[in-house]
């Protein structure tokens, strides 16, 4: 098979945030040769001879364009001298899963196609994200050299006629000129190797009788027609013995039937849990890395909340009994209720930037165990991404445990530990200039000498300033430094109020401002009301609503 050089032009768009490159699928069809270009660099971000024989993993959500894609950069791969590309069945492939069968193959990398949680279809986004080595997102190192070398491509390779044929499981042999080894992919049965290792952590048999036994629970759980369904009914209904009607929205589709691929979107889910006929619910994203939990009648639980919760009850897992426990981590807008869990059990904490990379990091040094951000990830240093249904898994493992309800675990952990009202605000789309005015002259206000020591009073309350400044992270492993993470205020009470501009909005920016609030004992009140007089203070040192036109969030978690 003949092999092209083809002659190309730069963009200037393709940074990748941290959570790749996303677009709207118009972008990709429209502009010439932009998937290419992204794609080159990926490849030409590689040593060439680290790449010369090497394998990379490939899959995706099942979002319109995958398959389209998934052609275009395994013609790509075979010219730029990879030796093996293993795909997901059908191009299927979850972002844990991706993450499992790269560091089960020894890949060199992996390229998850997903836009995540943003809408699918013609009309909707599509998206591509590098995988290193590890099984995690590659470094900002990395991704600064992929942009640098989009800025100035001028040509990419190719090989135009080879076809792969996606629906055999099984190997498939090419041979292309000037090449002494034929070019080789593997399509494999996208959920075996995920399974085997969910088989290696949790106590199947143990969660088989909670979910089949005789005083069995009923669970719910909602795949919003997103990449998690072939595996949900595999493990959950298949292995686990849940019944077919436990699982909802199972099979993936292009658009994802009409709606975004956002547990914060569950509406079949949280109506079907209103209704108090099932004791535990679940969702996920697009690309199963998310994760939400609902107990019975639709008690929520934040993600911040639940990462707390598994690290209290970590030995409810088999795993962690073999491994023992090394460390927790959350991103710094995360609550701090995982905080109070690492302080009481004697563990390190650490506080990181958002961004699993940052994680992954940690584990490969063998210093984390657990982490988690408020945005519906949970995660173990099992794989390095996120993992929706092993928290899902985490959970009912903590069920089986204890015999309780949801609400009754977490009201407990309340009780033992006291309560992190959390809440975080989105104004979606705001224009670019706009946000980035309002930012830069918010950090100039917080940062002023002036502003500690400051009080704000709403209602009964008063809150002084302790600290405030821009969030910097420095990698206890590398010593890499992190800046501009986010702008902090913290009052002397813990109470902290987040302001940060999304890295992973898909078109104009997202402003998000988290507001966390510890109470001891006063734990079981409505998080709106309680978190009111903060919220009230964060608008108004922002001026938010004033600088944008804005009268409220687009969306509140």
């Amino acid at each position: 098979m003949t092999v092209l050089t083809v002659a190309t032009a730069p963009y200037p768009d393709q940074r990748p945030g941290t959570s790749g490159l996303r677009k709207r699928v118009q972008v990709f069809q429209t502009r010439p040769h932009y998937l290419h270009n992204f794609i080159q660099s990926v490849f030409s971000s590689i040593d060439l001879r680290d790449r010369q024989g090497s394998t990379v993993v490939l899959g995706g959500d099942g979002r319109y364009f995958n398959r389209t894609a998934i052609e275009v950069i395994v013609q790509m791969a075979a010219a730029n001298g990879v030796g093996r590309v293993i795909i997901g069945h059908y191009g299927i492939l979850s972002t844990p899963a991706l993450s499992c069968v790269i560091r089960k193959y020894k890949a060199i990398g992996g390229i998850i196609l997903t836009a995540s949680h943003n809408p699918g279809g013609p009309e909707g986004y599509f998206g591509m994200k590098f995988n290193v080595a590890n099984g995690g997102p590659a470094k900002e190192a990395i991704t600064n050299k992929i942009f640098q070398i989009s800025r100035t491509i001028e040509e990419f390779a190719i090989c135009p006629g080879l076809r792969v044929d996606l629906m055999t499981v099984g190997k498939q042999s090419f041979d292309l000129e000037n090449k002494f080894k034929p070019f080789k992919v593997e399509i494999v049965d996208s959920v075996e190797s995920y399974a085997n290792l969910l088989r290696n952590i949790f106590d199947f048999a143990s969660l088989k009788e909670l979910l089949f036994g005789d005083n069995h629970i009923k669970i719910r759980v909602d795949c919003m027609h997103g990449v998690a369904g072939p595996y949900v009914k595999r493990i959950l209904c298949e292995e686990l013995g849940c019944p077919a009607n436990s699982v909802i929205n199972c099979i993936p589709l292009e658009d994802f039937g009409g709606q975004p691929p956002n547990p914060t979107y569950a509406a079949d889910l949280a109506e079907d849990m209103r209704s108090g006929q099932w004791d535990f619910g679940a969702a996920f994203d697009g690309d199963g890395d998310r994760n939400m939990i609902l107990g019975k009648s639709g008690f929520f639980v934040s993600p911040s909340d639940s990462v707390a919760v598994i690290a209290d009850n970590i030995f409810c897992i088999p795993y962690f009994q073999q491994t023992g426990v090394r460390g927790f981590a959350r991103s710094m807008p995360t609550s701090a209720a995982l905080d109070r869990v690492a302080k009481a059990t004697k563990i390190e904490l650490y506080e990181t930037p958002t961004g699993w990379k940052f994680f992954g990091n940690l584990m490969d040094a063998g210093c984390l165990s657990l982490c988690g951000e408020e945005s519906f990830g949970t995660g173990g240093d099992h794989i390095r991404e996120k993992d929706g249904l092993w928290a899902v898994l985490a959970w009912l493992s903590i069920l089986a445990a204890r015999r309780q309800s949801v609400e009754d675990i977490l009201k407990d952990h309340w009780l033992k530990y006291g309560r992190n009202y959390y809440t975080r605000y989105d104004y979606e789309n705001v224009d670019i200039d706009t946000a980035c005015e309002m930012m830069e002259d918010l950090e100039m206000l917080i940062t002023d000498k002036s502003f500690v020591r400051q009080r704000f009073a709403v209602e009964d309350k008063i809150f002084q300033v302790e600290k405030a400044d821009n969030f910097e992270y420095t990698d206890p492993v590398d010593s890499t430094i992190s800046r501009n993470q986010g702008l902090r205020i913290i009052f002397s009470d813990g109470s902290r109020i987040i302001y940060r501009l999304s890295g992973t909005s898909s078109e104009g920016a997202t402003v998000r401002i988290y507001i966390d609030s510890y109470e001891r004992h006063n734990v079981f009140q409505d998080t709106q009301v309680m978190l009111s007089p903060l919220a009230t203070i964060a608008l108004k040192i922002s001026q938010l609503h004033q600088r944008t036109g804005r009268t409220g969030p687009s969306v509140i978690t």
